[in-house]
C-alpha cells in the first residue's frame, strides 16, 4: 500500500497507555500491559490473559501466500473473527478489534457490539473495510496519535524510506492458538494446546520465541504486549477483605500493588495528554527566543558537540 492508502488513520505507538485508552473508549473493562519475558512466572503475574499482542519490523519480501516458517497452516475456515487490514496505518487497532473478537462474552459499549454484529457473516476483506470505515473508531484511534503539523513537502529533498513496524495477535480460540495478522488473506492456525498447567500460551510462547529466533541476536526489532483483565478491582476487593479480616501483612502487600497500578495509570494519562496536544508552536517559539537572545548557535553547537560524545562513549562500549 502506499501512503496515500491511510483513509485518514493516523500512526500510533506500541504503547500500553494508547492501547489502554483505546480499551476505554471501546467500554472495554481491559487493560494492556509491556510483556518483557515469556517465563511462565512472568505471564502468571498477568492472569487473566487474554491474547498477546506482538509489534516486528516488517519487510517487504515477506510473503504472504503462505503462513510462515513458523509451521503454521492456514485455517480458511476460521471460527472466530478476523478483519483484514485495508489501509495503511490502521494496524494497531486492526490488532486490538481482532483480538477483541475473539474473546467470549466479552463486556463491550454500544459502538463496539454493533460494529460485531454488523460484520457477522462477513468474510476478512469485507470485514477489514467495515472496521476501518467506521469514523468513530478512526477518530478514537487518531486521538492518540502524535501530531503532525510539518510538511516538507515542495523542498526537493531527497525521500528517505522508514522502518515499517505491524502488529499480529496470537489468542486462543476454540482449542487452538491462532495468529492474526491482518496483512494475511487467513488466520494462521498454529496447533492445538493443552489445557492444563500454562493452559494456551505454553504453545504461544513456542511460537513467538521461534519467531523471535528468527531475528538476528540482540535485535530489538520487536516488542510484546499483553491484553489482561484489569487488576485493579480484584486488588481492591482482595484489600477490603484483608482489612476486614485483621491480616495486615498482607494488606500491606496488596496496597502497594493497587498505589503502583495507579501510578501506571497516572503515567499513561499524563503521557497521553502530551500525545493530544501539538507542541510545534512552543518549540517555534523557543527557537524564535534563542536566536533573539543570540544564544541559537551557541545551543546548536552545544547539541552537536554532546551528540558527538554520546556517539563516541557508544563506540568505546563496542
Amino acid at each position: 500500500m502506499s501512503d496515500e492508502d491511510s483513509s485518514g488513520w493516523e500512526l500510533t505507538e506500541s504503547d500500553p497507555g494508547v492501547f489502554t485508552e483505546l480499551l476505554k473508549t471501546l467500554g472495554v473493562p481491559y487493560i494492556v500491559d509491556d510483556l518483557y519475558s515469556l517465563d511462565p512466572e512472568a505471564l502468571s503475574a498477568l492472569q487473566p490473559l487474554h491474547a498477546l499482542i506482538f509489534l516486528f519490523k516488517w519487510l517487504p519480501s515477506n510473503d504472504v501466500s503462505e503462513p510462515s516458517s513458523t509451521a503454521g497452516q492456514y485455517d480458511t475456515d476460521f471460527p472466530g473473527f478476523f478483519a483484514q487490514q485495508t489501509v495503511n496505518n490502521a494496524c494497531a487497532t486492526i490488532a486490538v478489534i481482532n483480538s477483541l473478537g475473539n474473546i467470549p462474552s466479552l463486556p463491550s459499549g454500544a459502538q463496539l457490539a454493533d460494529l460485531m454484529s454488523f460484520t457477522t457473516g462477513m468474510d476478512p476483506q469485507m470485514c477489514g473495510m467495515a472496521v476501518t470505515s467506521a469514523d468513530w473508531l478512526r477518530e478514537a484511534h487518531n486521538a492518540l496519535s502524535p501530531p503532525s503539523s510539518i510538511s516538507l513537502d515542495g523542498l526537493g529533498l531527497p525521500k528517505q524510506t522508514e522502518d515499517a513496524y505491524h502488529f499480529v495477535v496470537y489468542i486462543p480460540v476454540m482449542g487452538s492458538v491462532y495468529e492474526l495478522d491482518g496483512l494475511k488473506p487467513y488466520p494462521v492456525r498454529h496447533g492445538e494446546y493443552d489445557e492444563s498447567g500454562e493452559g494456551w500460551l505454553k504453545k504461544a510462547r513456542e511460537v513467538i520465541e521461534y519467531r523471535i529466533g528468527t531475528y538476528p541476536t540482540g535485535a530489538l526489532e520487536f516488542s510484546l504486549l499483553a491484553l489482561r483483565d484489569d487488576p485493579l478491582p480484584a486488588l481492591r476487593t482482595q484489600l477490603e477483605h484483608l482489612e476486614q479480616t485483621g491480616n495486615r501483612s498482607e494488606a500491606s502487600q496488596v496496597f502497594v500493588k493497587i498505589s503502583n497500578e495507579n501510578l501506571k495509570r497516572e503515567r499513561w494519562a499524563f503521557e497521553n495528554s502530551l500525545r493530544r496536544h501539538n507542541h510545534i508552536g512552543l518549540v517555534h517559539a523557543l527557537i524564535v527566543g534563542l536566536a533573539k537572545a543570540g544564544q541559537l548557535s551557541p545551543a546548536t553547537e552545544n547539541a552537536r558537540l554532546k551528540v558527538m560524545r554520546e556517539q563516541v562513549a557508544r563506540l568505546r562500549k563496542t
